[in-house]
């Protein structure tokens, strides 16, 4: 690859369900759904060097687990950023953004709280739960582009909170992408529908986001379009997004994805899917 042809890029970005004890009816426990899942990321990511993978809903012991699982053929091929919500080192659930270290440099890094004191574990407004934004701004090792990573969750109970947070998210964007100059995309679950408040903010008249699936032609889309499913028993919905800053950064789409969570075994890897998008920087 020449340094100035275009740079491909897969994102991939799933909510893998904590670990419980407790698990609903219709959902294995974690020792269970962990091979399948790692199997997913392993296998969507293989042939793209660059891919990035941002997770959600990751307790400690899942994360490294599953980088022990990506990093089986090859020691320390995949490192990762992130803490946990609660403590700001590792308890809670992680919102981490997964990379290969040998394909981007990690130049820094941090952690924003969705809350009215976003620099220190708290939570904010109607909110349920702690809610965090990680983001890394990474160098291409051999093209030398920059880009920023952000993996979010935000919250399943309090829409004030959910729409405070994407205000919030925004104004990371504008600050670490150096007002639109450098290509920033953000995944995640935003317990958002399109038509919530939340998803309208991001991708509103004010924001340089677009939504990946919108930005790929109908052709280029591929699987299934819902991204929560529950263990079966729930009311699918849209709310896992994929987004780039397409409005004012010259990203190129070459195809999105919603893929399955359960096969022929009846095993559910996760309540929600995963959601890939193929991209390019020029």
């Amino acid at each position: 690859m020449r340094s100035h042809d275009p740079l491909l890029i897969r994102l991939l970005t799933h909510n893998v369900r904590y670990a419980t004890d407790s698990p609903f009816v219709g959902e294995e426990k974690w020792e269970v759904r962990a091979p399948r899942l790692i199997a997913e990321l392993s296998f969507n990511t293989t042939h793209c060097p660059e891919s990035f993978i941002g997770l959600q809903e990751v307790l400690h012991g899942q994360l490294i687990q599953i980088l022990k699982g990506l990093n089986r053929e090859r020691e320390g091929e995949w490192d990762f950023v992130g803490v946990g919500r609660d403590d700001g080192v590792s308890a809670g659930e992680y919102s981490p953004i997964l990379y290969r270290p040998s394909v981007w440099t990690l130049q820094s890094w941090d952690t924003t709280w969705l809350s009215e004191t976003p620099s220190k574990p708290s939570r904010g407004w109607d909110a349920a739960c702690r809610r965090i934004l990680t983001t890394g701004i990474f160098r291409h090792n051999h093209s030398k582009k920059k880009l920023v990573a952000m993996s979010t969750h935000l919250d399943h109970q309090g829409p004030t909170s959910r729409l405070e947070a994407a205000k919030i998210i925004l104004g990371q964007i504008e600050e670490k992408s150096q007002h639109g100059h450098l290509p920033a995309f953000l995944a995640g679950d935003f317990n958002s529908q399109q038509e919530d408040d939340a998803y309208r903010t991001l991708t509103g008249e004010a924001s340089p986001m677009r939504d990946l699936h919108t930005m790929a032609s109908p052709e280029k889309r591929y699987g299934h379009y819902y991204t929560f499913t529950g263990f079966g028993h729930d009311k699918p919905t849209k709310i896992d997004f994929l987004f780039a800053n397409g409005k004012t950064y010259p990203w190129l789409s070459h195809g999105y994805a919603v893929l399955e969570n359960r096969f022929d075994d009846a095993v559910y890897s996760s309540d929600h899917r995963a959601v890939v998008a193929d991209v390019a920087l020029p």
